[in-house]
């Protein structure tokens, strides 16, 4: 009996998802990517797997999963990564009381505390303790270096599953079972478009009728440590907080963000909040910010990272700080508060996008579920 066969386009952290979910089920995958290597958002990004920021319920059992997923392959594949944990830093006592209420509502669903100031320092003296009260602790976040991972993820599947990837190949159009590239044409039982270029040229009227933007970030890194020192968890300033929505039902967030939307309008108005992760080289990523729209300025503005910075500063304390990289990157986001968006245009094609910025750590839950409860 032959096997079901799939196609996938795009070979980010969505497509990589959608083609493992794939394989593990029987079907014979072929990934295409225009490009001769992943080079979009799924590079670009803290290679933070990140469970805190998301909503208690379905969405943080989504990233859960993903994280196992993401363990299980790392330890394959061989590819570093570090279940750090995170802090969640507070300098005042708004943001203490947001923390508190966190561990409150999310103790025995979540692995979280309220640490002082000296457990703070314990964990990480890459915080500052200038103006320390105290910080939140998660243990469920994990860094990889997504610079690295992707490629090896590709590698890992073509071994393992004989995914066979097709580099430097844009598809142009999709017939029913049918993609083409220039005069070049492959044929399977299930097509997935997981690229947002692909999704806007394959179907550009569908696209445009989306709740759907796009969202640039800027991020920076900073010079690997030296006498290979590190920060030990992710470190969050609390801007964080009134990002993600992991910490929405807190009843002091709204008091809070009045406070920042005052003190730190400038910051709001360019979506800026600050996080540190550090790689296996010991260098630091630090970022981002949010700008949204169709069409983007491919130019970095020097004021956003001037801001990451300064905000940086305020919360930690790393033996070098030299900057050596600086860099953009922009994904697909939905306008209308919807977490992803799964189309299908026609019999036997599906298109999956629209993760917002939560592609590391959603992708493979989020693949995994839609494939399973298709599949099985």
């Amino acid at each position: 009996m032959n096997k079901p066969s799939a196609i996938v386009i795009g070979a980010g952290i969505v497509g990589l998802a959608t083609a493992r979910a794939l394989a593990i089920r029987g079907f014979k995958v072929t990934v295409f990517e225009r490009n001769e290597r992943a080079v979009g958002a799924s590079i670009r990004n803290f290679g933070m797997v990140w469970p805190i920021g998301q909503p208690t319920g379905p969405l943080f059992e989504r990233a859960m999963l993903s994280r196992s997923i993401w363990k299980q392959i790392c330890l394959e594949a061989d590819i570093w990564h570090d279940e750090v944990g995170s802090l969640h830093i507070a300098n005042s006592d708004d943001e203490l009381a947001v923390m508190t209420e966190y561990v409150e509502m999310n103790q025995g669903y979540r692995e979280c505390s309220l640490l002082t100031p000296k457990q703070t320092l314990a964990k990480s003296d890459g915080v500052n303790p200038a103006e320390l009260k105290g910080a939140l602790w998660s243990g469920t976040e994990m860094i990889v270096e997504a610079r690295v991972a992707i490629g090896k993820i590709a590698s890992y599947l073509e071994e393992k599953y004989a995914v066979d990837f097709h580099w430097n190949t844009a598809i142009s159009r999709v017939e029913s079972s049918t993609v083409k590239s220039g005069s070049r044409s492959w044929q399977a039982d299930e097509i997935f478009i997981c690229s947002g270029a692909e999704f806007e040229t394959l179907y550009p009227e569908l696209f445009i009728q989306q709740e759907i933007t796009k969202c640039k970030l800027q991020m920076l890194r900073i010079i690997s440590q030296p006498n290979g020192w590190r920060i030990g968890p992710a470190l969050c300033g609390s801007l964080s907080m009134i990002h993600y929505p992991g910490f929405h039902a807190t009843p002091s967030l709204s008091s809070l963000r009045k406070r920042y939307e005052e003190e730190y309008a400038e910051y709001l108005k360019w979506g800026i909040h600050v996080m540190a992760a550090q790689n296996h080289t010991g260098e630091i990523t630090i970022g981002d910010s949010h700008e949204y729209g169709l069409v983007h300025d491919p130019f970095d503005k020097d004021f956003i990272n001037q801001m990451i910075i300064k905000y940086l500063k305020t919360f930690t304390n790393f033996k070098d700080n030299s900057i050596v990289q600086t860099w953009n990157g922009i994904y697909p986001k939905m306008k209308n508060g919807e977490t992803e968006l799964i189309l299908q245009p026609e019999a036997g094609i599906t298109i999956i996008n629209g993760l917002g910025g939560n592609g590391m750590t959603l992708s493979f839950g989020l693949c995994e579920q839609v494939i399973s409860e298709r599949f099985g």
